[in-house]
Formats: C-alpha cells, sequence, structure tokens
C-alpha cells in the first residue's frame, strides 16, 4: 500500500510539472484558452526549444524572466510554453499537444510567439528582438492594439 502511495504521489508531481512550464506560465492550451475567455485575455504562445535554441534561451534570459515582461503578462495575457526540447522528458499527450499546435499554426522555426484571441484567432506572431523586455511588452501592446 505505501509503495502504490508513493507512485501515485510521484506520478501527480510529474502530470504537475507537465502542466506548468514555470512562473506564470502553463503547458496546457485548452485551459489556457478557457482561462482567457474567462478573464478576457489574449493568449500568448511561445513555441521554444528551451534547451537547445540560443535565441529561445536569449528570449527568456533577457525578456521572459524579467520584472517588466512578467508584471505585463501576468496582467493582461494569458501565456502558454509550446516546447520541443531534446534533453527534457515531456508526456505523450505534452508531445502531441505540441506538435499539433504547430502544426496547426505553421510555426517555421523557434523562437515564434503568437497572439491569439480567446477564441483561438491569430492577432500577430512575432520572435526574438532586441531591446529588452520594456521593448517587448510595448511590442507586444502594438500586436494587441492593432486589432482593438
Amino acid at each position: 500500500m505505501q509503495k502504490f502511495l508513493i507512485i501515485t504521489f510521484l506520478s501527480l508531481l510529474g502530470l504537475q510539472a507537465s502542466l506548468s512550464a514555470g512562473e506564470g506560465w502553463t503547458t496546457d492550451f485548452k485551459a489556457a484558452q478557457a482561462q482567457a475567455k474567462a478573464e478576457g485575455k489574449p493568449l500568448f504562445l511561445e513555441f521554444t526549444g528551451s534547451d537547445w535554441c540560443p535565441p529561445c534561451m536569449a528570449l527568456h534570459k533577457n525578456v521572459f524572466s524579467q520584472a517588466a515582461f512578467k508584471d505585463y503578462a501576468k496582467e493582461s495575457l494569458v501565456w502558454v510554453q509550446l516546447d520541443f526540447p531534446r534533453s527534457k522528458t515531456q508526456s505523450a499527450q505534452l508531445k502531441a499537444q505540441n506538435v499539433a499546435l504547430r502544426d496547426q499554426f505553421n510555426v517555421p522555426g523557434y523562437p515564434t510567439v503568437l497572439i491569439l484571441d480567446s477564441d483561438g484567432e491569430m492577432i500577430g506572431k512575432t520572435g526574438y528582438r532586441r531591446g529588452g523586455a520594456e521593448s517587448y511588452v510595448a511590442h507586444v501592446k502594438e500586436i494587441i492594439a492593432s486589432v482593438e
């Protein structure tokens, strides 16, 4: 019985880790879309190769990990990380979701950032940009404002 409880606990930890990509991020597109609808926020999808893609790592280091971006995103976006790692393990379900979304939106490479309305319709597309978090937030705001 104790062995069963330990295995169940570890499985739940693994599931939680596969659904959360870090502070503020989720990996579950359907849950994020439901949240976006409920909160009236756009979806911010980041297609990344988090453990092998230098521009992806730079985007996280210089933008997504900075307070200016995190504060804006927490208030204004529902952010989803769709990762295509080479070394990190992912569940088969998460891999299938990420590939399906990559194919659905014709993502050509990494990093690609898509901004969608809560119905899943494309608002805009971007990627890595120099200039830091404040500049990136201004860029995202311009994309969103272009359809309002």
